[in-house]
């Protein structure tokens, strides 16, 4: 089956830069929303069909839902990956390899150094290797005897105290093979959003842990315990601050609904009790309703998918799209977390960004608070879409990095002293919209003179490629058992592909029920048929069958079943 994939510029420059890269390993980082996903997978279709190319695949992704994400969209490029392998399991010979997370890769590490032995690897945000001490480590183990590594980011990052394994540092700094910035993608029209950061002041009061007592606006200086203090008496629900920026924030959203109907908000919540707390707020305040996906719920990545594909306002979450999840109906957010982060403010911007074909004027809103750290990486992004989207070329300086030095860092945690802390009142003032106009209001031209040319009526990214993918299907062999590649299928109830796992399961029902038939018609035990069916078709082991036996298999037992 011929497949062809359509290629934006960057891709195409980066698929060139990674065939013809000397080394194992290639670092890309491209915007959220530019397309790495696409990329990754027409690069590895391309050295999977190679001749002397690698044997599998293995994708390595921070989240579960993640995993289930990575499977669907290989499926589209004719790539089986399987999302639920497990340590010790074998890989039927009909699947080009597994998705896992970095999590599992902690515990599996050396079984997947021998499932990944000459494949090719993908990692996903790579930096989460370097999320815990020990996981660098077990990625180095699991992946070391791999012949082909693609490490993926959506943001330039620092490891300054965790050295993460395959990249090539300088300054403490991990140097990318290939960089694609928001400024680049915004250059190139229709790739993301220009972002607009509307920020709220106000006045908190609280008491802190050791019994004090503190009031203070975000323009007052403070240590960074106060600031992180401070933060969270602005974000809680117990004060007026929090209530007064949904409020905003979802008076824009019902503006920028009028064009985008079915677009979507996102509240990035401090803990799971924020985040059902928020929720409630929106219905009780605006009768809106809001999903939320917290990771302890079992079902949170169902909800994901569901309000992707749903029209649904809101959703609430606390770490669960922080990055990766692709929902592109997102236009509005509200950061409404204590992690004050560079890396963690740009991973929720990046879920604000991704386009949406078809849509006019698609301007993004993230409402934060007045914060000097969060107001600086704003400001960060801010010109750089100021330079991208201004039709004339003056220069503005930078943010100074060194103005927040002090305050960089996480939140502390108060330990012990956690249950002292109290909310006294928090009360929203002075809001700076750089959109130049009240948040239920119109849009208005930026208060910074650039010029929002995100119109649908020219596609400025006209240098795209249509670039057919090499046949993966035939008797490549995938480990020692060889496999047989490809297979069409048919769209399911949400319009997606089914993936090869999801195939064999409704394979492996149907050989069920006609199984339990035979047995009931001819009073053998389902054992005696289930080995008979195995026997006829050739399975070892319903876990390894492939596509074609089960099929094979499900032909035997309907023939049978005919003639009893």
């Amino acid at each position: 089956m011929t497949r062809s994939v359509r290629l934006r510029r960057w891709q195409k420059t980066a698929l060139e830069r990674f065939a013809a890269h000397p080394h194992p390993d290639f670092l890309a980082v491209a915007t959220p929303g530019a397309g790495k996903t696409t990329f990754a997978l027409t690069a590895a279709v391309n050295r999977l069909a190679a001749p002397d190319g690698p044997r599998r695949m293995v994708v390595v992704a921070p989240t579960a839902h993640l995993k289930r994400q990575w499977t669907e969209a290989a499926t589209r490029f004719g790539v089986h990956l399987d999302d639920q392998w497990s340590a010790g399991e074998p890989l039927p010979s009909d699947m080009h390899g597994i998705v896992t997370t970095y999590q599992q890769v902690a515990v599996t590490a050396p079984a997947l150094a021998v499932a990944a032995r000459g494949s090719m690897v993908v990692f996903d945000e790579i930096h989460h290797a370097g999320d815990e001490r020990a996981w660098g480590e077990t990625v180095r183990t699991a992946f070391a005897g791999a012949t082909c590594r693609l490490s993926l980011s959506g943001t330039p990052f620092r490891s300054d105290t965790r050295s993460i394994p395959f990249l090539r540092y300088e300054a403490d700094e991990a140097r990318p093979d290939f960089e694609y910035a928001y400024g680049d993608a915004l250059r190139d029209g229709r790739v993301v959003r220009p972002v607009y950061f509307p920020r709220t002041n106000g006045h908190m009061e609280w008491s802190a842990p050791d019994g004090s007592s503190w009031s203070a606006g975000f323009d007052d200086p403070l240590t960074t315990l106060r600031a992180n203090q401070r933060l969270r008496t602005a974000l809680s629900l117990e004060g007026d601050w929090l209530p007064e920026v949904l409020r905003a924030a979802h008076d824009r959203l019902c503006e920028v609904r009028r064009s985008h109907p079915d677009a979507g908000g996102l509240v990035v919540a401090s803990d799971q009790d924020h985040a059902r707390g928020i929720a409630d707020a929106l219905a009780w305040r605006h009768g809106a309703r809001a999903v939320v996906a917290v990771s302890d719920d079992a079902d949170a990545s169902e909800r994901i998918a569901a309000f992707a594909a749903s029209d649904d306002p809101w959703l609430v979450a606390v770490r669960m799209v922080s990055e990766g999840v692709d929902i592109p109906r997102l236009r509005v957010g509200v950061y409404a977390t204590t992690t004050t982060t560079e890396l963690f403010f740009r991973q929720a911007v990046g879920r604000l960004v991704r386009w949406t074909p078809g849509v006019p004027g698609q301007r993004s809103y993230l409402y934060i608070p007045d914060d000097a750290r969060l107001r600086g990486w704003a400001q960060r992004i801010a010109e750089v879409r100021r330079h991208s989207l201004r039709r004339d070329t003056r220069e503005r300086p930078e943010a100074d990095p060194a103005q927040l030095d002090a305050l960089r860092d996480e939140p502390a945690r108060d330990g012990e002293q956690l249950s002292l802390f109290a909310v006294i009142s928090a009360v929203a003032t002075d809001v700076d919209d750089p959109t130049g106009g009240p948040p239920g209001g119109s849009d208005g031209e930026p208060d910074d003179g650039a010029v929002d040319d995100d119109t649908d009526s020219e596609d400025t990214d006209s240098e795209e490629l249509l670039l057919t993918l090499p046949s993966l299907a035939g008797p490549r062999a995938v480990g020692a058992r060889g496999a047989a590649f490809g297979g069409a299928g048919h769209l399911d109830g949400r319009g997606v592909l089914p993936t090869r796992r999801e195939h064999k399961a409704r394979l492996r029902d149907a050989n069920a029920r006609v199984a339990r038939d035979i047995a009931r018609r001819t009073g053998w035990s389902h054992a005696q048929v289930n080995a008979e069916l195995n026997r006829l078709a050739g399975v070892r082991r319903i876990p390894e069958a492939t596509v074609e036996q089960l099929q094979r298999r499900l032909r035997q037992a309907e023939a049978w079943c005919s003639r009893t």
